[in-house]
């Protein structure tokens, strides 16, 4: 077990007692797709819009939304009455496709170490605890879609 907050944060380990945490721009992408998808189908909304109902600095927004749109989930829309929507109903669009066009690795190969042939056969230190967390991160980003955060 890691003892060392930092050495484990300069593993890319974020250690939370009560919540595990998402990088800061997976976590700003799911904020901005979740309030889209509680607006009326196709309704566009400016990023300063999304920005200040979301919580997320606008610069930082504007390069979550450009990821979001060229991995094709929102459309962009330039002109009077513009801005962002989803590019398909909410149903359609899993935490897993957002989490992926933001860049977190979600593969099945991914190794917390950062090491290209993790698996059971040659294990990284964190191989045991990480696949376990790793199944159940899985399960929830492909079975949630923003469709379960649009309801309420």
């Amino acid at each position: 077990m890691i003892r060392d907050q930092e050495r484990a944060l300069s593993l890319g380990i974020v250690l939370e007692i009560s919540s595990m945490q998402l990088p800061t721009t997976a976590e700003y992408a799911l904020r901005a797709t979740s309030y889209l998808a509680g607006l009326p189908e196709g309704e566009a909304v400016q990023a300063k819009v999304i920005a200040k109902e979301t919580g997320v600095p606008p610069a930082y927004l504007s390069k979550v939304l450009r990821r979001l749109t060229v991995a094709g989930l929102l459309v962009a829309q330039k002109g009077h009455g513009g801005g962002f929507s989803l590019a398909y109903v909410p149903a359609d669009i899993s935490f897993a496709e957002v989490l992926a066009a933001v860049g977190l690795p979600l593969d099945e190969k991914h190794c917390a170490f950062g090491w290209k042939a993790c698996d059971p056969d040659h294990p990284c230190p964190l191989h045991p605890a990480w696949s376990s967390l790793k199944v159940s991160l899985l399960a929830w980003a492909n079975e949630t879609s923003l469709g379960d955060v649009s309801q309420g």
